[in-house]
């Protein structure tokens, strides 16, 4: 039973990973079908970034409500009618309706089963549930690809992974009973029977701490994951499709990188874990500052993806570790929300910087965002000392 319930955990991580890369693929076709301008992507985004910030922030007071399980399954429902929401849109205003409940569907089943994991499996799975988000990811786009290269159109592929959504939204519910169990005997072993408001969050000693380290990880992660084919094609000399192909490497080191820190994981504990992947990533961020040339901008951002690899998981996993089981959903969901608005935040500020300043510092923005979040990370664990003492 409890390896059938893992089973479906994992592909509800698949299926968290599926939509979202799948607007950046698809929006080159889709601006110019609604003839409105490529900039608009951004305004979608956001919109799906503020649904996500609002559910990971309620997520503790809806998992106390109703179960991880439930939560999963209606998030994925949720997820389910956005995209075939979108897939029946025929103007850019109602994408920006349906883009809501898109990002809604998201942020409670992250932190709800990001949650759930942590307190009842081992870390190694938390490494490879966040290798199979990766999959999902990258299934996402090549779905849309593969509806357009039919000539079916955008709408097909968001119609396509729309019902893949549905069909797993059956499997979670027929899943409930495996759920069941377990979330009864974490209700008896729990002290807590109410959720927490967001001020009671914050003022838990450590909560902001770990709140910035989330925001600056997704500092360094998404702004080297968003400008690293610009930055080896402006500063670098790369060409365009070169620099596209490469700086897609990024995203293949953190995902082969989780699934190696899975292994890893057996034999370090998840400080270790976390100190290990900062230190490659500064090894990344110091080969893309030294004059090395192109292989070695390229050795760096391989670097980098693959030291922020072992952070999330296992800063997540830790969680319980740091604050309790009975506060590890509630710092979860802040930890969600942090990580969405550093998503939503710093790419786009490091864009402003590229263009009125010099794009060359690239490899400087990343290595502040790190020293801040590696400075955050430290205070949580003095906060741990703290009270061992």
């Amino acid at each position: 039973m409890i390896h059938m319930l893992l089973a479906v955990i994992y592909l509800s991580f698949i299926s968290l990973g599926l939509p979202d890369g799948m607007l950046g693929s698809a929006w080159p076709v889709m601006h110019q079908t609604l003839n409105v301008p490529v900039s608009f992507a951004g305004i979608l985004s956001g919109l799906i970034s503020v649904g996500t910030i609002i559910s990971s922030l309620n997520s503790d007071r809806l998992t106390a409500k109703l179960g991880a399980g439930k939560i999963t399954a209606l998030s994925v429902l949720t997820t389910a009618a956005a995209l075939i929401g979108f897939s029946c849109s025929k103007s850019f205003l109602a994408l920006c309706i349906w883009a809501l409940p898109y990002g809604l569907g998201a942020g409670s089943v992250d932190a709800a089963l990001n949650n759930y994991v942590a307190l009842h499996y081992a870390s190694r799975h938390m490494s490879w549930l966040h290798c199979m988000w990766g999959v999902g990811t990258a299934t996402g786009p090549y779905v849309i690809s593969m509806a357009l290269t039919r000539g079916q159109g955008w709408e097909a592929g968001y119609r396509y992974i729309g019902l893949l959504q549905v069909g797993l939204t059956v499997i979670l519910l027929l899943s409930l009973p495996l759920w069941k169990g377990r979330e009864i005997s974490d209700e008896a072993g729990s002290q807590r029977h109410q959720a927490l408001s967001l001020p009671q969050i914050i003022a838990i000693p450590g909560a902001k701490a770990t709140m910035l380290t989330f925001f600056f990880y997704c500092a360094v992660e998404q702004t080297a994951g968003l400008w690293a084919s610009s930055y080896l094609n402006l500063s670098k000399g790369m060409d365009t499709i070169t620099a596209a192909r490469w700086g897609s490497f990024f995203f293949i080191g953190i995902t082969i990188g989780r699934a190696v820190s899975g292994f890893i994981t057996m034999k370090l504990n998840d400080t270790q874990m976390i100190h290990l992947g900062e230190i490659i990533v500064a090894m990344g961020i110091l080969v893309l500052i030294l004059p090395v040339g192109i292989a070695g901008s390229l050795t760096g951002l391989i670097l980098v993806g693959i030291g922020c690899a072992p952070i999330f998981p296992s800063v997540i996993h830790a969680t319980p570790e740091h604050f309790g089981s009975d506060r590890s959903q509630a710092i979860i969901g802040v930890q969600m929300a942090s990580a969405y608005v550093g998503t939503l935040v710093m790419p786009p500020l490091f864009g402003l910087i590229a263009n009125h300043i010099n794009i060359a510092l690239f490899p400087a923005f990343l290595l502040f965002s790190l020293i801040v979040m590696v400075a955050m990370y430290e205070r949580v664990l003095r906060k741990d000392r703290r009270c061992a003492e």
